[in-house]
C-alpha cells in the first residue's frame, strides 16, 4: 500500500517533498529526526519558537526550493522572538528574490540541535543496479572531499559496517582530537532502516539526510530531502 504522504504529493503532481513531509517519512521508517513545525506567518513562527524553546532554526518550506541555504532560506541559532520574527521576514524576501515564482508554504521551525559529528546518508537510483545507498561525513566534507561509500540495496549488517569504516574520515567518528565519538552501531542501524525503507518504497528516486548529527548515545537527522519518481 502506497504511503499517504507520497500518494498526496503525486496526486498534486509534485515530485519534490518538503522538508516536513520528508521528515515524516523518515520518522515512520524509524529514523530519528529533529521535529519541524510549519509556520505560515511571522506570528505563527514566533509562537512556535516560544512553544519549542529557543534557540531555534527557521528554514523555508517550498517544493520549488531544493537548496534552501543557497537561496537565503535558512536562519540558525535564533535566541528570541524578535530574532525569529525578523528571520521569517528575511527568509521570505530572500527566497522571492531568488525565485519569484516559487510556491512558499511558510517556514519550518525546529529546535537547534546540539553539535555532533555530521554525517550524511542518501540514496539514488542507478540505471543498472537500482537503489544505491551512500554514507559519508556530512557538511563541507561531502561537498569538498567527496569522501563517501556506496552499497546496493538491500544492505545487511556487514555492508553497513563496511560502508562506515571504509571512508577516509572514519577517525572523525572515533572521536578525533577529543571530540565526542559517534556510536557506529547506531549509524549501522540507521543505514539498515534506510535500506529497508528504500527497498519497500519504489516511488523514491533520490533521498538525502544531511546532516545527521551523530553522538555517543544516538543520532538525529536535522534535515531531509526526498524526490519522487515522475508518474
Amino acid at each position: 500500500m502506497r504511503n499517504k504522504i507520497i500518494s498526496s504529493a503525486l496526486k498534486e503532481k509534485r515530485t519534490v517533498l518538503t522538508e516536513i513531509e520528508s521528515k515524516q517519512l523518515m520518522s515512520e521508517a524509524g529514523i530519528p529526526v529533529v521535529e519541524s513545525k510549519l509556520a505560515g506567518s511571522k506570528a505563527q513562527a514566533v509562537a512556535m519558537s516560544k512553544e519549542i524553546g529557543v534557540p531555534v532554526v527557521l528554514k523555508v518550506v517550498s517544493p520549488d526550493i531544493i537548496h534552501k541555504s543557497d537561496s537565503g532560506g535558512v536562519k540558525l541559532g535564533l535566541e528570541n522572538a524578535a530574532q525569529v520574527g525578523r528571520a521569517y521576514t528575511e527568509i521570505i524576501a530572500a527566497v522571492k528574490r531568488t525565485d519569484s515564482k516559487a510556491k512558499i508554504y511558510g517556514v519550518s521551525v525546529q529546535k537547534m540541535a546540539k553539535p555532533g559529528v555530521e554525517v550524511i546518508m542518501g540514496m539514488s537510483k542507478d540505471a543498472q543496479f537500482g537503489p544505491v545507498l551512500m554514507f559519508g561525513l556530512g557538511g563541507v566534507f561531502v561537498e569538498v572531499l567527496k569522501d563517501v561509500a556506496f552499497r546496493i540495496v538491500p544492505l545487511v549488517r556487514r555492508d553497513a559496517s563496511q560502508m562506515i569504516q571504509e571512508i577516509k574520515g572514519y577517525p572523525v567518528l572515533e572521536g578525533y582530537r577529543g571530540q565526542e565519538p559517534a556510536n557506529v552501531t547506531i549509524l549501522e542501524d540507521l543505514l539498515l532502516k534506510l535500506s529497508d525503507f528504500v527497498d519497500k518504497t519504489p516511488e523514491i528516486k533520490e533521498l538525502d539526510l544531511n546532516p545527521i548529527l551523530a553522538y555517543s548515545d544516538g543520532a538525529v537527522a536535522v534535515d531531509a530531502r526526498v524526490i519522487l519518481e515522475s508518474q
